[in-house]
């Protein structure tokens, strides 16, 4: 499989499966380059039973005598035990990832390793290349509709074994021409058989409805709350700049409203020589003043619109008026999206004090991690977005308040309509720049990036396994399906699996996601992406195939649903146990390994780190003073980021920039790049005479030593000597002219919540393990 499609988003489809098994063992075998059954159970190799070759994943590690544990280079997933044409085809591990590359045959097994089982996907993630294809058949399973994959066992030319119910299928006439290769009778080399990841291009049997237009609607809050903050001028520039790079075609539909105590609509029909406001001061019963001409083809009235764009600042420039009729604002934009469906951008900037879904300050000191604050004070917004979600109406969030605002009941808007949340706790354009800044990148990208209209995703297995847990932005409509009215491709969700029968006489286990979706420019599309992975029946290989990064980040939401159903206390002790559970199990039942200390295998060495840092983390800290509006938020990223920007922000990488080599270097295009190794995040690996760079996610931070080697500072920052670099160069630039260690350790408290390995937090961590072990 080329690079370009080793990564595919997950997908979606409407039927549910059927349990039935169908087999006909006596079926002969034609030629073809994918192995039947037999054979990729011949192909597997395995580890049990081998102990030569339980290599350096099962390498037993003791973390108290242990203190290089990170690789020199960003953790990859892991490898799973698979013959080279299967790793091959399998997807790519940045959109369909197990938290086991290795499937126990039993939940007993899998309750032996104490270790969850799970699914992260970030089903419509940017693609550079997506094999796309044009069919008049779409080849599924007749039993539970699963779409034929790379994974299936062709038993002839004309017939083929689903990888997830093992029915036998007929291979219709069309499927027998290959259009890439232009030959006919080779169904096993159809794109389809040969890329894990694929689009089809569906047809009328995959609509309700004609594909609905893209259409858009800006709910602005113009109070004087927003004037102060000044958002309104750099959004309204911002869309003015990418008016014309919105994701749409001929067909796509604009649309404002803004709002403080009362609600005002924009009049921008075609031949209007300048936008007419229309104001509704009813915020009780609101109606729309008119149907015709409020929500409006963006091609045919792009002047009016761009007229309102450049006036919109001057109009609200001196309003007095304090209150704000979000919920009005929201049931009015219902009204206006319910007919098309499309994506509603809401920007808020303080607490709703009028009207529906009017909140109480909630934001007690005392109670900033209680379970009763942690969740929504009103039902008002959860049920508006249920209703829009059953329209195909998005809703996303863009929270600019220095205030206490109630995300915890705001957020609701977008949880349940898949929708995307945006918090600048402390935005003003001119006291806090850094938030500006952040703010227009923001933007920028949610106004052009790529967006999927009234999206459905199914997930599909291996009968023996089942969901039970989604999370994620999104409706349940079903045990597998989830309904997704917008879709975006900087959105992720997590699912836990359990085993509900032994996989014992299956050599594989495979999971298929499928997203049914309109696209932008009105074409009705599913994107699949199926993975593979081996079952085995030894812990060894359980644990060979563990993926610290995924289980950790399925932990982390698992926390973040415990905090809220709940408690706080409840969530870090759970996540403390699943630590204490690992090393206990790992102790105790792999036989060769009765060392003292804290034992574990080094595929999971990490696993009590990031455990720690998850712990520090806004959503989950104790002990440090945390707005209630910035943990809420926090807990909202655990749940939507992808793995990548998950385990970044949980564990941020560190490098040393000055003294980096050309050793390992990447040569592309005849330049050479030079690759910093990690560095431990411990600020006593931090010196005054170097420079580090520290990766986020979604910020990067420079930090420069007073004794940094000046060649450095001049060729990299563009200043003679340290001295002169300006204390405010960029908002992320910290310098520091401190030589003691205090200094290093400020860089870490004040920037990332204190997230630090240091000897004396890690290893106070441990040895609590080991107490806990104790008892």
């Amino acid at each position: 499989m080329q690079p370009a499609y080793r990564q595919g988003p997950s997908a979606h489809t409407e039927s549910s499966p059927s349990r039935d098994l169908y087999g006909q063992p006596s079926y002969q075998q034609c030629p073809q380059p994918f192995p039947n059954l037999s054979q990729l159970s011949a192909a597997l190799g395995g580890l049990s039973g081998v102990p030569e070759l339980e290599v350096e994943a099962l390498r037993p590690v003791n973390l108290l005598q242990e203190r290089n544990l990170l690789p020199p280079r960003p953790l990859e997933a892991p490898e799973p035990n698979l013959s080279p044409d299967l790793k091959k085809v399998n997807c790519s591990p940045q959109t369909f990832r197990c938290t086991l590359s290795s499937i126990p045959h039993t939940q007993a097994l899998l309750n032996k390793a104490r270790l969850p089982l799970g699914l992260l996907l970030h089903p419509f993630r940017d693609l550079q290349q997506l094999p796309v294809i044009t069919s008049n058949t779409i080849v599924r399973c007749r039993s539970c509709r699963t779409y034929i994959n790379p994974f299936v066992t062709f038993l002839d030319q004309r017939r083929w074994k689903c990888n997830l119910c093992y029915r036998v299928n007929d291979v219709p006439d069309e499927f027998m021409y290959n259009p890439v290769t232009r030959s006919y009778g080779e169904p096993h080399k159809r794109p389809e058989v040969q890329n894990a990841t694929v689009e089809f291009i569906a047809s009328s049997d995959y609509m309700l409805r004609p594909p609905q237009p893209a259409v858009y609607l800006f709910v602005l809050d113009v109070s004087h709350n927003a004037v102060e903050a000044g958002y309104l001028k750099y959004f309204c520039e911002s869309l003015l700049e990418n008016l014309d790079k919105l994701p749409g075609d001929t067909r796509t539909r604009v649309g404002f409203l803004t709002f403080d105590s009362t609600i005002h609509f924009y009049n921008l029909q075609e031949g209007l020589s300048q936008p007419q406001m229309l104001v509704v001061s009813d915020i009780d019963d609101i109606f729309i003043p008119s149907h015709d001409s409020l929500m409006v083809n963006l091609k045919e009235s792009k002047e009016l619109v761009k007229d309102l764009l450049t006036s919109l600042p001057r109009m609200f420039s001196q309003s007095r008026e304090t209150h704000s009729a979000l919920g009005p604002a929201l049931q009015a934009a219902f009204k206006l999206m319910v007919p098309t469906g499309g994506r509603v951008s809401v920007f808020q900037t303080q607490l709703p004090t009028r009207g529906a879904g009017t909140l109480q300050s909630r934001e007690d000191p005392n109670q900033r991690s209680s379970k009763k604050h942690l969740g929504p004070a009103t039902d008002f917004y959860k049920k508006l977005a249920l209703d829009c979600s059953g329209q195909q109406i998005g809703v996303d969030l863009f929270l600019l308040s220095s205030q206490y605002a109630d995300l915890a009941s705001l957020a609701c808007m977008s949880k349940y309509s898949a929708g995307s949340i945006f918090y600048y706790p402390s935005f003003h354009c001119i006291h806090n720049p850094a938030e500006l800044e952040k703010f227009q990148k923001d933007l920028e990208r949610y106004l052009t990036r790529k967006i999927g209209f009234e999206a459905v995703m199914r997930i599909r297995c291996t009968k023996g396994l089942s969901i039970h847990t989604f999370h994620g932005n999104f409706f349940v409509r079903s045990t597998d399906l989830l309904s997704l009215a917008n879709v975006n491709p900087d959105s992720a969700f997590a699912v836990q699996m359990s085993i509900d029968d032994s996989l014992a006489d299956s050599s594989l286990a495979c999971f298929q996601a499928a997203l049914l979706y309109t696209s932008s420019k009105g074409k009705r599309r599913i994107r699949v992406h199926t993975l593979c992975l081996p079952v085995v029946n030894q812990l060894s290989e359980v644990y060979a195939g563990a993926d610290v990064q995924a289980i950790t980040c399925l932990l982390a939401n698992m926390a973040i649903d415990r905090s809220i159903s709940s408690s706080l206390l409840d969530a870090r002790d759970a996540l403390v146990n699943a630590v204490v559970d690992l090393v206990s199990a790992y102790k105790s039942n792999v036989s060769n390994l009765q060392q003292s200390g804290l034992v574990l295998p080094a595929a999971m060495r990490l696993f009590p780190l990031y455990i720690l840092a998850l712990l520090k983390q806004k959503a989950l800290r104790t002990g440090t003073s945390t707005r209630l509006d910035e943990r809420v938020f926090a807990m909202c990223e655990f749940k939507t980021q992808p793995l990548q920007q998950l385990t970044r922000m949980v564990h941020p990488d560190l490098y040393r920039l000055d003294n980096m080599s050309d050793q390992g270097a990447l040569h592309l295009n005849d330049t050479v790049v030079p690759q910093p190794h990690l560095v431990h995040l411990s600020a006593e690996r931090l010196s005054r005479d170097g420079a580090f760079l520290m990766d986020c996610g979604n910020v990067f931070y420079l930090w420069i030593g007073k004794c940094c080697n000046e060649m450095f500072i001049r060729d990299v920052l563009g200043c003679p000597n340290y001295a002169s670099v300006p204390p405010n160069m960029v908002t992320q630039l910290i310098r520091t002219s401190l030589d003691d260690a205090s200094a290093k350790a400020t860089f870490f408290q004040n920037l990332v919540e204190d997230r630090s390995d240091s000897a004396s937090s890690y290893y106070e961590f441990l040895q609590h393990i080991q107490l806990q072990m104790a008892k």
